[in-house]
Order: C-alpha cells, then sequence, then structure tokens
C-alpha cells in the first residue's frame, strides 16, 4: 500500500484521485507561485557546497543508506528531475503503489524492467498474445542474452499453467511470469491471482516475480497489484497521455523493486525526460473523464457490430456472459469493460481493408487510448512481426479489426462504422 504524504489529505481524510492529480507532489511556492508544475527543462542542477553535491551522489549510487526524512537531490536529468519526480509521485495513487518509474516509451519500461530482474539461463513465462514489439523482445532479444521464454495462451487454467511450468523445468530456472491482460488484440483476460500463487510456489532462493501489462484497460478498471501482482507495466502513451502527443512508459510496485528499476534506468538512460513528464501530468488532470467516457461510448460500439450481419464475431468484455469461461475472471478482477473492441468481419483481409480504408471519423491508425477513435489491422500492423501461424493459433485473424473508442459522441462513431461497413 502506497504510504500517502500530508498533502493527501484534507480535514483527515485521504483525498480521491481525481482531487489528487491537480496538484499532488507539487508546491507552487518553490515555482514563483505558478498553478501548474513548470517544464524544468535542464540537463544539469547546481549544488549548494561540494559537501551537498558528495552527499547527493552517496545516496544515489547506494553508498550509504538514506537518513529519516532524507530525500534524493536533485543531481542530473538522467537520474532525477522535479517534472519526472511529480509525476512519479502522482502515477502512483490510482494503483495505490509504493513508488513509480517513468520511461522514454512503453518498451522502454518493459525491456528496462524485464532486464534488471531476470538473468542468463532464467526462464520468463509470459502470456499470448502480448503486444507485438513486446513479442519480438521475448522471443527475439533475450534469447541473445541467455533468457528463455515459454508462452501460454491467455485463456489457460492455473493447473494448465502449472503444468507447463512442470514440463518445462529442464529449460531453466523460472525467474518471472510476464502477463498482459487484457490480452492485445483479442481481449482475453489472465488471471493475475492464479499467476500470482504459481510465482509464489517456484519462489525459493530468489522470487518469481509476476509483472502485469495493464495498458488495455489502465489503471481505472483494472489494478492488478491488489491481485497479487508484484509490478504493473503501461504504454503511458496510451491512456494515461491519452492525446497522441507524447511516448512514454510506467513501472510501478514496491519501492525496493521499483529502486532496481530505477538504478538500471539511470545507466541505460531510458528515463521519461522533462517535457513528456509535463505533458502526462497534463493528461493525468482527466484521466477519469475520458477514460469514463470511451468506456461507455465503447458499450454502444460493441453493441451496434454485434447486431450487424458483415461482422462474425465482436471480442468485448463487455459481452462476456455467465455461461463464458472468462465471466468470473472478468467479475473478480475489473472493474470496467474498458473501451477496446476487436471483431471480426465476414471475409478476410480484404473485407477488413476495404472496411477500414472507408472509414471517415475514426482514424485509420495504430496505437490507442487517445481522445480520438483509432482503428487498425492487428494482423498485418502490431502484430505484423509475430509468427503467421502463431498469429491464427492465438486468434489473430486475417478478418480481424481493432478499434479504440474514443471521446466522440457515440452515435457518430457508429454511424461511421455503418457506412464503412455498407462498403464491404
Amino acid at each position: 500500500m502506497a504510504t500517502r504524504k500530508p498533502e493527501g489529505y484534507l480535514d483527515g481524510q485521504p483525498l480521491h484521485p481525481e482531487s489528487l492529480m491537480m496538484g499532488y507532489g507539487y508546491r507552487p511556492e518553490l515555482s514563483q507561485g505558478a498553478v501548474k508544475c513548470p517544464i524544468f527543462q535542464t540537463s544539469t542542477f547546481v549544488f549548494a557546497s561540494a559537501e551537498e553535491g558528495k552527499a547527493f551522489f552517496e545516496l544515489a549510487y547506494g553508498l550509504r543508506k538514506q537518513r529519516p526524512n532524507e530525500e534524493m537531490g536533485l543531481i542530473y536529468s538522467r537520474l532525477n528531475n522535479p517534472d519526472l519526480e511529480i509525476l512519479e509521485d502522482r502515477l502512483t495513487i490510482w494503483d495505490d503503489a509504493e513508488a513509480a518509474a517513468a520511461f522514454a516509451s512503453g518498451m522502454a519500461a518493459i525491456s528496462t524492467t524485464i532486464l534488471t530482474f531476470l538473468r542468463p539461463g532464467e526462464v520468463v513465462l509470459h502470456s499470448e498474445p502480448v503486444y507485438g514489439g513486446t513479442d519480438y523482445l521475448l522471443k527475439h532479444i533475450l534469447p541473445m542474452f541467455g533468457i528463455r521464454c515459454i508462452g501460454f495462451p491467455a485463456q489457460a487454467s492455473e493447473a494448465e499453467i502449472a503444468a507447463l511450468i512442470s514440463r518445462s523445468a529442464g529449460m531453466g530456472k523460472l525467474g518471472m511470469i510476464y502477463v498482459e491482460t487484457p490480452a492485445n488484440p483479442t481481449n482475453t483476460l489472465v488471471d493475475i491471482a492464479a499467476c500470482a500463487r504459481l510465482a509464489q510456489a517456484h519462489s525459493h532462493e530468489r522470487q518469481v516475480l509476476v509483472a502485469v501489462d495493464n495498458t488495455f484497460l489502465g489503471p481505472l478498471w483494472q489494478q492488478p497489484l491488489k491481485h497479487g501482482a508484484d509490478l504493473v507495466l503501461y504504454s503511458a502513451t496510451k491512456y494515461i497521455g491519452g492525446h497522441s502527443d507524447v511516448i512514454a512508459g510506467v513501472c510501478l510496485g514496491a519501492k525496493d523493486l521499483i529502486s532496481q528499476i530505477k538504478g538500471f534506468r539511470t545507466i541505460l538512460g531510458t528515463m521519461a525526460g522533462p517535457n513528456t513528464s509535463f505533458l502526462l501530468m497534463r493528461s493525468l488532470e482527466t484521466l477519469k473523464l475520458r477514460m469514463t467516457c470511451q468506456m461507455k461510448n465503447a458499450r454502444y460500439v460493441a453493441d451496434f457490430l454485434a447486431d450487424h450481419p458483415k461482422v462474425a464475431k465482436v471480442h468485448y468484455l463487455g459481452h462476456l456472459t455467465p455461461e463464458d469461461a472468462q465471466y468470473e475472471i472478468f467479475h473478480r478482477q475489473c472493474t470496467a469493460p474498458g473501451a477496446m473492441i476487436s471483431f471480426e468481419i465476414v471475409g478476410g483481409e480484404a473485407e477488413a481493408f476495404r472496411l477500414l480504408n472507408s472509414l471517415r471519423l475514426i482514424r485509420l491508425a495504430v496505437s490507442l487510448g487517445s481522445t480520438e477513435s483509432l482503428a487498425e489491422h492487428p494482423a498485418t500492423m502490431t502484430h505484423a512481426d509475430v509468427d503467421p501461424e502463431e498469429r491464427m493459433e492465438l486468434g489473430i485473424t486475417p478478418a480481424m479489426v481493432r478499434i479504440s473508442v474514443g471521446v466522440e459522441h457515440p452515435e457518430d462513431i457508429i454511424a461511421d462504422l455503418r457506412q464503412a461497413l455498407e462498403q464491404v
């Protein structure tokens, strides 16, 4: 649980996240009274004395323990920056995390986190499908460093995953369970609590960590740390940024884990810069407003698609019924179905392309979670580098289209889809 600073309370009561996003961690009197945190566009910071510089470096490089009430001093923007520190304070609030680390991209967050904790000869067990960039990292980059990856279907049961771990014991020691839930682009859920139990059962000399990419639902509709995950990851480019104008990533978790990640981040240089931090702070102020609007719009869009004769199947969490195997996981793990919809059109790639090329309001572009609605073709775009046979096995078919529903009026989004479907 996060330890909220005194500024996070009013009259003895904790303030809600929506209120804290307006100023948590920032003191206007230290910045000429500016209502918003300025952009500290500087590479380095002046020390008051040589002794202060020595003390700052001792703490930064772990040469001594932190004294009571001592905070990390400003040294160099690769290590820390006021915008970065304030952003990281605010990012902890929605997920109720002890600490956060912000990065230059979602892939920077994922790769830095994995490289912090995995060692040559170890195995990372991961759900499938995952984002195409993550898939490439797991299957092509990590093996170059002696790290093996083993995939399991996102819908696999706890017993099935446990059996896979047993069968793979000879491949190396399990070092991490990496989960993307809901899966991109199929919206399939992974049981986080089950993964946490399996990680605990296989933690002996060294803890097996559970890392969860929560980008698809964002911090409002799913909070993995509350279900046993050790680390939660985001492409902050998506819902957290929310305006298609910033590239960023985030990792949250216990303070001791995030401290290790920040140590690697300092050397790899994958931190977020002051401009990125400023833009994310701006976006956090409207996160709940945007995500709530998008979630409500998506329900109307999904219902329309499900009733359309040219749509063969809709992958949307809000349509799960008690008869679905994932219904129980959804209601235990999520608070809303989010705004991501994938659907399969009757036909194949040609029909999907005809639909995408006919859209007029919805933008034909990759990415997701932004204010504008976006549509793309996973098989040839975001997941183009996934093995073709694996794509089909995972349900990423040539007929699949993925939509990120924005904040436009839902009737207009549906009207655009209706006229595009008429062209197929």
